[in-house]
């Protein structure tokens, strides 16, 4: 079995893999273009990516296992019909914790107070001949509203309840058979207006999809709370980044955590993860897209990529299958 590793993130899990590995395999590391002329010999592509480039020469593919959750850039009609599409999750409490901790952190500015007081100064009760500064807001008693209620949006309930907060959530299909226990509301996209209205956080956990993309542009971000603040774990492109940028810098809402980006490296040195400057702004918390990179995460994915890629060898369906239209 010839198993390739296509892209910076997925051949920094190739290690983790081999470790799980039950069957004898020839690993190839490479970045998503250089792997094109290694496809007619590759059997189980792991990658973020799948472009008809790679399709067009993929003679033996079996298998395009994704080795995180998202399928935004998989090119599905370019794979060939003897490849199956698989991705992986194990990612719900790394990031179910970013999503608490960066309220807490942005909610409270811890990253500001710390930078103050490396200068000496303190930015607290305790400064002397100063006016104390504005209490701080507390989770317990605020409405948190999570944009998609998959297992990344139900980790992060239960979290939320324990600091005895009210949830508000909206889904796909409300009706699906999801457990809402302890949810105040759950409901379909009908009721966005509704969650971006009530909320004093917001949670971004849905998938990037046609539907999804653009989903909070300017109109919808007006109905925050100017006090609101948003946490996005999903992909950047659901919040439109002008309107984004716009709504944090005339503070419209309070200010947002943001983890996912508008703009990724493509080579070495500086990479600014936007059009607009993000980074100037004092009311964003930014991360480069670490929320899910915890060991956790990366261990129970491994796992099941060493799984699946025994599974093509053996001539089984994949774990985590993604079903193909016209495909039975």
């Amino acid at each position: 079995m010839n198993v390739a590793f296509a892209g910076a993130f997925s051949v920094r899990m190739a290690e983790r893999v081999r470790a799980h590995l039950e069957v004898p395999c020839e690993i190839i590391l490479a970045d998503e273009a250089a792997i094109v002329p290694r496809m007619p010999d590759v059997d189980v592509l792991v990658t973020l990516a799948f472009t008809p480039e790679m399709g067009a020469v993929a003679r033996r593919l079996k298998l395009v296992q994704v080795p995180g959750a998202g399928l935004d850039r998989i090119d599905r009609a370019a794979l060939p019909s003897s490849a199956s599409l698989a991705n992986v999750y194990g990612h719900e409490v790394g990031i179910a914790e970013y999503v608490l901790g960066a309220m807490l952190a942005l909610g409270r500015s811890f990253g500001r107070l710390d930078a103050a007081l490396r200068r000496g100064t303190w930015e607290s009760q305790w400064a002397v001949d100063v006016p104390a500064p504005p209490v701080w807001l507390e989770l317990a008693g605020k409405t948190l509203g999570i944009l998609g209620y998959g297992r990344i949006g139900q980790c992060v309930v239960r979290r939320a309840l324990a600091f005895d907060m009210t949830v508000c959530a909206i889904r796909q299909n409300p009706l699906s058979g999801a457990a809402s226990d302890g949810l105040a509301f759950i409901g379909g996209p009908q009721d966005l207006d509704k969650i971006l209205a009530s909320a004093d956080y917001l949670a971004i956990t849905l998938p990037l999809t046609t539907s999804t993309r653009g989903l909070l542009g300017k109109r919808e971000l007006a109905l925050m709370k100017p006090g609101a603040l948003l946490v996005n774990v999903a992909r950047a492109e659901i919040a439109d980044e002008d309107a984004l940028y716009d709504a944090l810098v005339q503070r419209t809402i309070a200010g947002a955590a943001l983890d996912v980006w508008y703009r990724y490296p493509t080579g070495t040195g500086p990479t600014f993860p936007g059009r607009r400057p993000f980074h100037e702004l004092p009311n964003v918390l930014m991360t480069p897209h670490v929320a899910g990179w915890t060991e956790g995460t990366l261990e129970a994915r491994a796992k099941l990529i060493a799984e699946n890629i025994g599974r093509a060898a053996r001539g089984e369906p994949p774990l985590n299958l993604i079903p193909l239209a016209g495909r039975r």
